[in-house]
């Protein structure tokens, strides 16, 4: 690596001379200006002013203009003759711990090289001082015309030099700040931190720039003739957060499906996340389905009590409001059902009158005296449902005369 600047380190009454290297390059592409009509290229003349002519570099000076306008020619000679100790000299003036040097400070970063063999001695004893003492020195020097500010620490078995801007080139964070009084609930936080450790850490050394290796594919497929696709432009979402909670836990989501592949985490059982499903509308039709079911299980457990299985067949429950207010629950399509227990005493009647018809030996007068006690049940029973439903009487009674007649 060429050296950018020669000197030593001033390290007490220890001079240690040394080279200093740029410790950073730049990758980015650069572009030339040329001419659309025709592809000639741009070029910028350094022309004077007063008389328009092009000037060279040898007769180009340096001056400094002042409040009102006027030049002020400044040699290298008079800056040659300022007193500035640091013009050859890296000169370290403190030794503080890393965290004392606010990062907003860092500069540029350089390497420095110890420069011949009596050199490595000093330089290898200041470098296992500050590895052993985990701090870092704050050294002035001068580069490029100015005085400048500089820490040195070890990286390697290298000494590096950062750059640093002095304290009064840092500007205050006045106004950057989000205005008013914003309120972070524990809930954000903690997905804030399930988010963060779900990223995780990276390797430095895997990361690239990505815009530059597509700049350098565009080139490459402009000078082969090719066409280019333009690219997909990413869901950025505008920048509108609507749900802030909904926006960490989709981000959790999209941060372990990227590390760990589709389908990974699932059974993570440190993340403490629950998994989110749609509720599953149940449609009318299957709605009723089941209370049709449901009616017809209870009626035909209330059949094969009463011992009338055959009235259980689609059996429906209804429940309605009468005009005196009453709430009447009907079982079955018709009143049938109903007037099943009542109609069972008369059936039991009709069998105790057949089996006193038979021990007399006819059948004649078994079938009379069974209709007649039939009759009279029938009767009976509707006198009953008279006096307590009213109106309802020959709707219920109407099912009892088809089983007598049967």
């Amino acid at each position: 690596m060429r050296s950018i600047w020669n000197g030593a380190i001033s390290f007490g009454l220890v001079s240690i001379p040394v080279k200093l290297v740029n410790a950073t390059e730049n990758h980015s592409i650069s572009f030339r200006q040329i001419h659309l009509a025709d592809g000639g290229r741009i070029r910028y003349r350094k022309v004077c002013e007063l008389d328009e002519e092009e000037v060279s570099g040898g007769e180009i000076g340096k001056a400094y203009e002042d409040a009102d306008g006027t030049m002020i020619p400044i040699t290298d000679e008079d800056l040659a003759q300022l007193p500035l100790p640091t013009a050859k000299t890296i000169e370290i003036v403190a030794f503080v711990p890393a965290d004392r040097i606010d990062p907003l400070q860092m500069d540029a970063a350089y390497y420095l090289s110890a420069n011949g063999v009596p050199a490595a001695k000093p330089y290898t004893l200041l470098r296992e001082a500050l590895r052993r003492s985990d701090r870092v020195a704050v050294a002035k020097y001068a580069l490029r015309g100015r005085e400048r500010l500089g820490m040195l620490r070890v990286v390697d078995d290298v000494i590096a030099m950062h750059g640093l801007l002095w304290p009064d080139e840092i500007r205050a964070p006045e106004d950057a700040a989000p205005d008013g009084d914003v309120t972070v609930r524990d809930a954000e936080l903690d997905l804030a931190d399930a988010l963060m450790d779900t990223l995780g850490e990276v390797d430095m050394d895997s990361l690239h720039d990505d815009y530059r290796e597509a700049v350098e594919e565009l080139v490459a497929a402009k000078a082969a003739g090719e066409s280019v696709l333009p690219a997909e432009p990413e869901d950025t979402g505008d920048g509108k957060v609507i749900d802030l909670i909904a926006a960490l836990e989709n981000s959790v989501r999209a941060a372990r499906k990227s590390r760990n592949g589709e389908g990974a985490g699932d059974g993570d059982g440190g993340s403490g996340m629950a998994e989110v499903h749609p509720i599953k509308k149940t449609s009318s039709k299957t709605s009723g389905k089941t209370a049709r079911t449901t009616g017809a299980e209870q009626t035909t457990g209330t059949a094969k009590t009463t011992g009338t299985a055959k009235t259980t067949g689609t059996a429906k429950k209804t429940t309605h409001r009468t005009p005196t207010g009453k709430t009447v629950t009907r079982s079955g399509s018709s009143t049938a059902k109903k007037s099943a227990p009542k109609s069972t005493g008369a059936k039991k009647s009709t069998s105790t009158t057949k089996k006193s018809a038979g021990s007399a030996g006819s059948r004649t007068a078994a079938k009379k005296t069974a209709k007649t006690a039939t009759k009279t049940a029938t009767k009976t029973a509707t006198k009953k449902r008279t006096s307590s439903s009213g109106g309802t009487t020959a709707k219920k009674t109407a099912p009892s005369r088809k089983r007598t007649s049967a």
